[in-house]
């Protein structure tokens, strides 16, 4: 069994998170700049060194250092004096950059099949009836043996319903082309912020987050997310997504002696943001029940209110930093995160929320029998990896000796919907064109035909008005015939005139 891992101190008393409850989620929540970032460093280097690998994201590009070992600086040597450390073990955490752009790590894809309808009409902020257009494009494609695999597929897809609405009428329902526009309008936008690179082939396979290096150590995966997160939607739907597949894919283990894996939230609240309510079901689904897959979620957000009470209550390992309370919104975030701690009588945990220093934080983990220990105001434990982000040369050494080396780099584009439809589009323009081509041919034969038939009524009569030329009735019916033809007329005064 893994020791437990100290991550704040209060005096001489030390506040350890124990692993076999560290599957049971946690929050690390605080105002900007009071010391989060450093929170979750601890944690997940912790995490690594009994083994356990961690997933999180890389908002702001300065967790990259992780992946060097630290080194002496005032600052550090002021907070082991104050924590009362004899000494600090540097050390670097082995890591494995991951970019959904391929910029700054190994690309990181799925498809759209794996992504499904629910997440992606968040992605496209789709309403009711445009969410169902979209789970019936999904439902054609299934059923018509046709691979959804990047955004051009959906798109191909997409198009296709609204071209043959009325044939798919009676046995999906109406397809409005106001919500097939709505669609590919959104569709549009998001290949604008960059999302077709996420959406593809090589897909990420999960395995490869949960990876160990030859000492053991957990593979720390830093999803590099600076640029990822001015499309906020990208962002928590991908997270949201990277869930669901942990959730769906990794077998039950009850409460293990550790977490296979300890998964990052940042910025919390952009995952609950206008989350629409089956979304929000989902997601409490999800981390309800992913704990007993070994998996444990950890939150980080400005304000605790960020996260919905259903989820809040799930969190039972918490480090709470200083909140502001400067607007009314404000004063119930601490009033909320005030009472969720189990109560300390030596601690008023309403004052000191807005007294903590840089650093400093409120702690309360579950004990052994996963019952909350009393709160503490406590000083984080500093991390042992370098605070400064590596070097890019560094970064792209980190890369070249990673276990996924080559694996995700190269894109795979192989059959599926859209050149499946590009294909029967084409067969039927070729169709169209041979019954065109086919239609006017018998059109013509029929034209030559009736001429045909037209010259061989005039044949059939010029040797019969020959054969009756040679009587003198036939002359003069004859000359009656050719008078009708050329406008002559019989002349008065007789038979001949």
């Amino acid at each position: 069994m893994a020791d437990p891992l100290v991550i704040a101190k209060a005096g001489d008393l030390e506040l350890a998170l124990h692993p076999r409850m560290a599957n049971r989620h946690g929050l690390i929540a605080g105002a900007t700049g009071t010391g989060k970032t450093v929170s979750l460093r601890v944690i997940a280097e912790h995490f690594s060194r009994i083994g356990v690998p961690v997933f999180l994201a890389d908002i702001k590009g300065d967790l990259s250092g992780m992946a060097r070992a630290g080194a002496e600086n005032p600052k550090l040597k002021e907070r082991q004096a104050l924590l009362k450390l004899e000494s600090l073990p540097f050390e670097a955490c082995p890591v494995a950059f991951w970019d959904v752009f391929g910029e700054q790590g190994h690309p990181v894809r799925t498809t759209v099949s794996e992504m499904g309808p629910l997440l992606i009409a968040r992605l496209l902020n789709l309403n009711d009836i445009q969410e169902g257009v979209l789970t019936m494009a999904f439902r054609i494609a299934d059923d018509s043996g046709m691979l959804l695999l990047d955004l051009k597929d959906l798109r191909a897809m997409v198009q296709f319903l609204g071209d043959h609405a009325a044939e798919f009428k009676t046995q999906y329902g109406n397809v409005s082309p106001a919500s097939v526009g709505a669609i590919q309008r959104g569709l549009l936008a998001l290949e604008e912020q960059g999302a077709e690179k996420f959406f593809g082939e090589p897909a990420l396979n999960l395995e490869d987050l949960m990876q160990t290096d030859a000492s053991g150590k957990g593979i720390v995966n830093i999803l590099a997310a600076d640029k990822l997160i001015n499309a906020p939607k990208l962002y928590a739907t991908f997270l949201l997504w990277l869930l669901s597949e942990l959730f769906e894919q990794l077998p039950e283990v009850g409460d293990p002696e550790k977490p296979k894996l300890a998964f990052f939230f940042d910025e919390a609240h952009l995952l609950f943001e206008d989350a629409p309510d089956a979304l929000l079901t989902k997601i409490e689904q999800v981390v309800r029940l992913v704990r007993s897959k070994g998996v444990g979620i950890y939150f980080c957000t400005q304000n605790p209110l960020d996260v919905p009470d259903k989820v809040l209550g799930q969190l039972g390992n918490r480090v709470q930093h200083a909140l502001r309370a400067f607007t009314p919104r404000d004063q119930k975030a601490v009033k909320a995160a005030a009472e969720t701690f189990r109560a300390n009588a030596g601690v008023d945990v309403a004052e000191a929320i807005t007294q903590l220093a840089v650093g400093e934080a409120l702690v309360s983990f579950l004990d052994e029998k996963g019952t909350p220990t009393p709160v503490e105001r406590a000083l984080v434990m500093p991390p042992r990896s370098q605070f400064p982000p590596i070097t890019p040369e560094e970064r792209k050494a980190v890369l070249a000796g990673s276990l996924v080396a080559g694996v995700y780099e190269k894109v795979v584009d192989r059959e599926s919907a859209f050149e499946l439809l590009k294909a029967k589009a084409e067969a039927s323009a070729k169709q169209a064109e041979a019954t065109k081509v086919q239609t006017e041919a018998e059109k013509a034969e029929q034209a030559a035909s009736k001429e045909s038939g037209r010259m061989g009524m005039l044949e059939a009569f010029g040797k019969s008005a020959v054969r009756a030329a040679g009587s003198a009735i036939g002359r003069q019916v004859i000359r009656g015939v050719l008078g009708g033809l050329f406008g002559g007329g019989k002349k008065k005064g007789g038979l001949f005139g």
